[in-house]
């Protein structure tokens, strides 16, 4: 979520909020810097590190590595990959316009420009293909799969209708377009197997979600019909088997991606079982528009936020159960609980600072104390209290923790196929830091087990949450 051109709450400095790849990782820009939170408990939100340099507005962690993509407002065409945990700057590329977005899986890194996008490899950084001419896309909106098995990315294909080109960046090539909506589109999400993509558009009336990479509707959700409002984020649970969306209302809603029941198909055998059956399929008497509302799923449950109108990010996370996190303009980080089972109106259990400020709650729109610079709502304790999570709360990992969660709750193809094709010309100025990847390569040489025994020192294990990609190739300039 950035928020350098949005209009945000004056008391906070906000310029950037988003969850890493598996919501266990918050990051944090601001106009001093970028904070990067652990998401492992409900009652205290860990700093994990502080950069106070310059104003970040894009901060994007690789998972739970210490390799983190930063942009800042002072140099907005400049992208710096850094080692937080050594506290050295890997290498950075200066692009011909304002990095709008930036993506990462563990193969490949995204930066997304107006009118272009440039696909990297992660292990080197090495520009692979650029997407350009791309119809205008000025909020860099776009969404890259976690997977490395469908590691697939999602674009905008026109600045007019809500149409969505799936790219394969592996094999470097177009895989299909999906005529998504009428109107543009304002948000993507790859669920974490990359085999589904939610979508919605500007009139933010309709959730839709496809199968990838066949790009056939699978689900379609209403979140409401009596007015348009500016969706802000979209996001699956670990499992694919919920889906949360928030917005610029007072309302986050969560729909359960289950398929309905089939009906039986038995005949009535009487008069009363004839009428029976008219009485109980009223929809097959109303206009085809109609029932098709009728027959679109609802929000499964629903959060309530403390504010409307302020741009927030949303994210469904395992935090010893499952919750529905929410970061927003505001500076606060709001937590949920949900019920897998019944769903309903879910409860606030806390609220925690993002913006490093001590000088009491002003900030957050639930009156409490100040600790370490993080705030707690009492209301949201109280909360949190009824909850009573665990006191050592473990982190989300994976699919399987949040079904278990749930049940456990009572009750390389030729270039030339892309749409957007181009030559290698005007490729990123790139700057390597020769001493400081030799450094970081030795560092990573005494953690335990970083690297492949077979195939030597320049094989960082990236399915290991403790490693990075080395950038050991040299300067290569456009």
């Amino acid at each position: 979520m950035n928020l350098a051109n949005q209009p945000a709450d004056p008391s906070s400095n906000l310029l950037f909020v988003n969850f890493n790849q598996d919501y266990t990782s918050l990051a944090v820009g601001a106009k001093t810097g970028y904070r990067l939170f652990s998401l492992t408990s409900v009652d205290k939100l860990e700093q994990i590190y502080e950069n106070d340099s310059e104003d970040i507005c894009i901060v994007e962690r690789l998972f739970s590595s210490s390799l983190v993509a930063v942009v800042s407002l002072s140099a907005p065409r400049k992208l710096k990959v850094c080692h937080f945990k050594k506290g050295t700057e890997i290498c950075n590329y200066s692009y011909s316009n304002t990095i709008l977005a930036v993506k990462l899986n563990r193969k490949r890194l995204i930066v997304a420009l107006e009118e272009s996008l440039y696909i990297h490899n992660i292990r080197d950084m090495k520009v692979l293909h650029t997407i350009r001419d791309t119809p205008p896309n000025p909020h860099g909106l776009c969404a890259l799969s976690v997977s490395n098995d469908n590691c697939y990315l999602a674009y905008p294909g026109s600045n007019q209708i809500g149409e969505v080109q799936i790219f394969d960046t592996v094999n470097l090539q177009a895989v299909t377009m999906i005529p998504a909506h009428d109107s543009p589109l304002a948000a993507l999400a790859f669920d974490h197997s990359g085999t589904k993509l939610a979508t919605a558009s500007e009139k933010g009336t309709v959730i839709r979600v496809f199968s990838i990479p066949d790009g056939k509707k699978v689900f379609e959700f209403r979140r409401g019909v009596k007015r348009c409002v500016s969706i802000s984020s979209l996001a699956f649970s670990s499992d694919s088997m919920f889906l949360c969306a928030s917005s610029n209302t007072e309302t986050v809603h969560i729909f359960k991606l289950e398929i309905p029941k089939e009906k039986s198909t038995e005949e009535p055998t009487s008069w009363m079982g004839y009428l029976g059956k008219a009485l109980m399929t009223p929809a097959n008497y109303l206009p085809s528009q109609v029932t098709e509302v009728f027959n679109q799923g609802r929000a499964f449950a629903t959060v309530k936020l403390p504010f409307s109108g302020l741009k927030n990010v949303c994210a469904l996370a395992n935090i010893s159960k499952p919750r529905v996190l929410v970061a927003a303009a505001d500076g606060f980080l709001y937590i949920y609980n949900l019920d897998p089972v019944d769903g309903g109106d879910c409860t606030l259990l806390k609220q925690h600072r993002l913006d490093g400020q001590v000088e009491g709650a002003e900030g957050g729109h639930l009156a409490g104390g100040v600790s370490g610079g993080i705030a707690s709502g009492q209301a949201a304790a109280s909360a949190a209290a009824s909850d009573q999570p665990a006191s050592s709360s473990r982190p989300y990992s994976g699919a399987a923790s949040f079904a278990a969660a749930a049940a456990a709750v009572p009750r390389q193809e030729p270039l030339s196929t892309s749409p957007h094709r181009s030559p290698a010309r005007g490729s990123p100025a790139r700057q390597a830091h020769d001493a400081g990847t030799s450094d970081l390569l030795g560092a990573a040489a005494e953690e335990p087990n970083p690297y492949d025994p077979q195939t030597g020192l320049n094989t960082l294990r990236l399915d290991d949450d403790n490693e990075f990609p080395p950038m050991t190739h040299h300067t290569e300039t456009s």
